[in-house]
């Protein structure tokens, strides 16, 4: 199943370390960061769900809830979680997801045949309070994901919901942001009181930190 951005994220249940999960109504009315890794017990996700139990408090300013997945049980990720906890220094409270029979790796197009038949590649999905998909990422088994770009590309979403913008390249929140050219002037001047730069007639930027 291909999934895009706009679409619906796929519910469904199964178990956590935690117990079991339906994955909409845990949701509820927060954000998602939805990321699959390859194994329990290797050392990038070691680090990865390591890096996210330490930003725990960085999620939650965001009111963004994470949730792992990888290909094994239950009982392996408790086990696990000892190992993460203990290696890199933090206390792992999120749920990982136990799919050991693929269904949720197959259904949201986590298994990527060239890299592994039956182990996950890293995928991201960031998921809105409306269960929309807003932005995916998919990584190799090789290669760690940056928490810093995630954090950051929340950040934007979160922004362009709240005040109708686009963010540049390498925006940061504080910097200066673009208003669509959808938005004609009339409308920006009771959107943006505050005014606006005109660099080209398709290209407006302001400022709503």
């Amino acid at each position: 199943m291909t999934l895009h951005i706009g679409d619906i994220a796929p519910d469904f249940q199964t178990e956590t370390q935690h117990g079991p999960i339906s994955f909409h109504k845990w949701a509820g009315d927060s954000w998602v960061f939805f990321f699959s890794h390859p194994a329990d017990f290797t050392p990038v996700c070691t680090t990865e769900m390591g890096r996210t139990a330490q930003l725990a408090g960085d999620f939650a300013a965001r009111n963004v809830k994470p949730l792992g997945l990888s290909t094994d049980t239950a009982d392996e990720h408790r086990k696990w979680i000892e190992d993460v906890n203990d290696t890199q220094h933090t206390d792992l409270q999120f749920p990982i997801l136990a799919d050991a029979d693929l269904s949720i790796a197959r259904l949201y197009d986590m298994i990527h045949p060239q890299q592994s038949e039956t182990a996950a590649v890293r995928s991201v999905f960031i998921i809105d309070p409306d269960k929309k998909i807003r932005l995916t990422m998919t990584y190799p088994m090789s290669v760690g994901r940056n928490f810093a770009e995630i954090l950051r590309v929340i950040d934007a979403l979160q922004t362009s919901d709240k005040f109708r913008i686009a963010t540049p390249a390498d925006w940061e929140v504080g910097k200066d942001v673009i208003i669509p050219p959808s938005i004609k002037d009339d409308e920006a001047a009771t959107l943006f009181p505050q005014g606006w730069t005109t660099l080209r007639p398709y290209l407006r930027t302001t400022n709503v930190a």
